[in-house]
């Protein structure tokens, strides 16, 4: 952060307080079983996304391009909420809500970054799914395991680079009144609202975060999809509509899982109360990270397949086994 903080050549003095108080709910009674319910999320977030990553692994079949970026989907939701639950129950079921300010700088980092790598895998499934429809011939020569790779690769250098400017313009602040952050988490929004110097490369980038990580990805999406249906609209039978709509079913469950909370959210950000903003953001964080690999084994056919094939493979291992031993 040494850049950030060399404030052009001046000699300037920031004001960093200790710590912050993550304030979380307000009056709410027995909030404390909400917090319950989403360990509840986590586990069953950590079990599936685990086997998600497993299988593709396991299963060579699964070794394409589309599923690169499928296991980086499930890591970056098992790695997201696993930066993000643990420290809020912490905070919440523990009764910690001090944290210190290098301490939620880092929480910070971690939770916008995988929020956001979030929707750049998005992004990547709807190329995919675009050049598989459109472009079925090519899409051998256009979508290769080094191009899906690279492709991620750049996501994480790009979603890091803009993070860490985040944080960074953030540690250029002054907190010399408040500390308390009206939040579940360390949110970049509470905290640079909290100083009392000039914030306003703070507030430039969460106008400019939006729009690179919600806005733009969105509208390649829709783009997407809306190049799709009109390619299809000319040249297939409605039976042919169906069945390639039928392999973009997974995706599509994705993005409104992912998209229409958060959207909701900014919309409305003015208008709810923060109570109301505190469940939809948490719920938003937590909630796709659990249901993405449950709508990909229930709607993806190729993992169905696979998890059948390896789950009959342990138990032809396990009877043969037992042949063995009783021989």
């Amino acid at each position: 952060m040494n850049l950030f903080n060399s404030a052009l050549g001046r000699n300037i003095t920031f004001v960093r307080p200790a710590y912050f108080i993550i304030s979380g709910f307000i009056g709410i009674p027995n909030v404390k079983f909400y917090y319950v319910f989403l360990f509840f999320v986590y586990i069953v977030s950590v079990l599936g996304n685990t086997a998600v990553m497993a299988v593709i692994y396991l299963d060579h079949n699964l070794r394409t391009p589309k599923y690169v970026v499928v296991f980086n989907l499930a890591f970056v939701d098992l790695f997201g909420n696993s930066a993000l639950v643990p420290k809020l129950l912490d905070i919440f079921l523990f009764n910690h809500h001090n944290i210190p300010y290098n301490d939620c700088l880092s929480f910070l980092f971690f939770c916008y970054t995988c929020l956001s790598m979030q929707s750049l895998n998005l992004v990547a499934l709807s190329y995919d799914r675009l050049i598989a429809i459109i472009y079925p011939l090519h899409y051998q020569v256009k979508v290769t395991h080094r191009f899906m790779l690279s492709l991620i690769a750049s996501f994480w250098v790009f979603i890091i680079t803009v993070t860490l400017i985040a944080v960074g313009l953030i540690t250029r602040l002054s907190f010399c009144k408040s500390v308390v952050i009206n939040s579940y988490f360390c949110d970049h929004g509470q905290i640079y609202r909290l100083a009392c110097n000039d914030y306003t490369p703070s507030f430039a980038i969460s106008v400019l975060l939006p729009l690179l990580i919600i806005w733009l990805p969105l509208i390649f999406i829709m783009f997407s999809y809306l190049h799709i249906g009109y390619a299809l609209s000319k040249v297939a039978t409605v039976q042919e509509r169906v069945k390639a709509f039928k392999t973009c079913s997974a995706h599509i469950s994705l993005v409104a899982i992912y998209f229409l909370p958060i959207l909701i959210t900014f919309t409305l950000m003015e208008k709810i109360h923060p109570n109301a903003r505190i469940i939809n953001l948490s719920l938003t964080s937590v909630f796709p990270p659990m249901l993405n690999p449950i709508i990909y084994v229930l709607q993806t056919q190729e993992i169905k397949e696979s998890v059948k094939k390896l789950l009959k493979i342990r138990v032809q291992s396990k009877i043969t086994g037992k042949k063995v031993i009783i021989k």
